[in-house]
């Protein structure tokens, strides 16, 4: 096999485009920008970057929107071996201070992004914009970067009170499944054929969203960018895309969508879904509306896609509609106890990780990284089985988290939020599945007093301190909160309490 690390991250990009130097890499409405003028741009950014102070392990924070320039800008901080860190936007103030404060020497944005707010958050950062000081030099783009040193930073949505950085170093993105087409399985290279015209959306700091970025433009595909926010269906019949990737409440409304208006979508060959809990009866309408091109995948920020579940699995063994697939050829993964242990087959168990490219751990925080890393092993705090087959089956968490829209939030900071009003005696945090966004945050409060707490203060003082996102779908209040055995509180009748309202 290959040794990736003959050509450190990301310089098996570089060559593909030179291989390739007039296909295009990315399509922005009637514009289009060749691989060959992708790397042009790498090149001037590295060049840029370099004037700009930027050396080996500088930190490069890149907070621009999803364009060929923003991608090259991102390419060509990590030529030059500095450790890339994407600020998304969206981010609180405080959010923004706290990603901003983790040893950046520079921040790149463009004009879109270049608010007073994030100027702000800069604070004494040099803040640089994509532009002609920044594109006005040049040099050969190859990549410089160190195995041990750290290539990417990606920070989690802040649920938890303040973002957490997960940790890859350059030798991790020199082995990572979809970076390295050296060492793609057969079933990698037959994915990747699907995504010639991948829809790039959202954002560039997400994980998921690039890594199936590489398997477009490894394979020759093309990125194809909407104009705007996109609008699903219709932006997959606009732009002919071939590959999407779509959270589970975006699956929902193309579903519904579908089942009443016309809208071409032949053009695609695989959707792949994930980020959400997603129940089998809708699971079940996909592929029947999609057929082989929906596949189902599980995954976290700290290592990548961990199992796929396909159509064809489901048509050979109907029961597998309720497991989340088998694991990926480059992951082991085992079923353990409360002590470590690996399990017998059927046991429910927290489910351990292991690849080469997972994370080093989290930044500046030490606490985490020994929690989550286990002897080379990542925890990844899921509770599952595994079948005679393979198949992983979720059953629960090991911590108590609610996924809304894709994004993990954490119940406990949300519920101190809440419990620091001086109304609120009580506060509690439940996820409930949700037709829309997967699972739904849903808070309940007891009063500290006769006087009922204000429900549209504490929405503002949730969104303030924790993100819009973090606001729970719904607050009721309760005269006091049911316990179950344990002494814990019943979330099955408390949830009981909202459908009596």
């Amino acid at each position: 096999m290959h040794d990736p690390m003959d050509n450190v991250f990301p310089q098996a990009l570089l060559d593909a485009f030179e291989q390739q130097p007039e296909s295009p890499a990315f399509e922005v409405g009637a514009r289009k920008v060749t691989r060959a003028q992708t790397l042009e741009l790498i090149g001037r950014f590295a060049a840029g970057l370099r004037a700009a102070g930027a050396k080996p392990g500088s930190g490069i924070a890149v907070a621009t929107g999803v364009t060929p320039e923003g991608f090259a800008v991102s390419m060509a901080a990590n030529v030059l071996g500095c450790r890339l860190v994407g600020v998304r936007a969206g981010l609180t103030p405080a959010h923004q201070r706290h990603i901003l404060g983790q040893d950046i020497d520079i921040l790149v944005v463009d004009d879109d992004s270049a608010t007073p707010q994030l100027r702000a958050a800069a604070r004494s950062v040099k803040v640089v914009r994509i532009g002609p000081d920044l594109l006005s030099g040049y040099e050969k783009p190859v990549a410089t970067g160190r195995p041990e040193d750290v290539a990417q930073v990606l920070f989690t949505s802040g649920s938890t009170g303040d973002p957490k950085g997960v940790v890859f170093t350059y030798a991790a993105m020199t082995q990572h499944w979809s970076w390295q087409p050296a060492n793609w399985t057969p079933l990698t290279r037959q994915i990747s054929t699907d995504y010639q015209r991948f829809l790039l959306f959202g954002s560039l700091t997400s994980g998921v969203m690039m890594e199936h970025l590489a398997l477009c433009l490894f394979s020759g595909g093309t990125a194809v960018i909407p104009e705007g926010i996109p609008n699903f269906p219709w932006v997959i019949e606009k732009l002919r895309a071939t590959a999407c990737l779509l959270t589970v409440p975006r699956l929902h409304k193309v579903l519904d969508v579908l089942a009443h208006q016309r809208v071409d979508i032949s053009t695609l060959r695989s959707v792949k879904v994930a980020g959400s809990p997603l129940s089998a009866h809708r699971l079940a309408e996909g592929f029947q509306r999609f057929g082989p091109a929906l596949r189902q995948a599980y995954g976290q920020t700290e290592i990548g896609v961990l199992t796929w579940l396909f159509a064809g699995d489901v048509a050979r063994w109907p029961e597998t509609i309720g497991s989340v697939g088998r694991p990926c050829a480059e992951i082991d993964l085992e079923i353990r106890d409360d002590e470590g242990k690996v399990v017998p087959t059927g046991t429910v168990g927290e489910i351990y990780v292991r690849a080469p490219y997972a994370l080093a751990g989290y930044w500046c925080d030490l606490a985490e990284t020994e929690a989550v890393l286990v002897d080379g092993w990542v925890r990844t705090r899921d509770l599952g089985h595994q079948d005679a087959r393979g198949f992983l089956y979720l059953t629960g968490r090991s911590r108590d988290v609610i996924i809304v829209n894709a994004i993990i939030h954490y119940a406990g900071p949300i519920e101190k939020v809440l419990a620091s009003d001086p109304d609120v005696d009580q506060a509690y945090v439940i996820g409930a599945p949700d037709e829309n966004t997967g699972e739904a945050a849903h808070g309940f409060l007891v009063a500290a007093g006769d006087r009922e707490p204000d429900l549209d203060a504490l929405r503002a003082l949730v969104a303030r301190e924790l993100g819009e996102a973090a606001v729970p779908a719904t607050l009721t209040l309760v005269a006091h909160v049911p316990l179950g055995p344990t002494g814990k509180p019943d979330k099955t009748r408390l949830l009981s309490a909202i459908r009596h309202l």
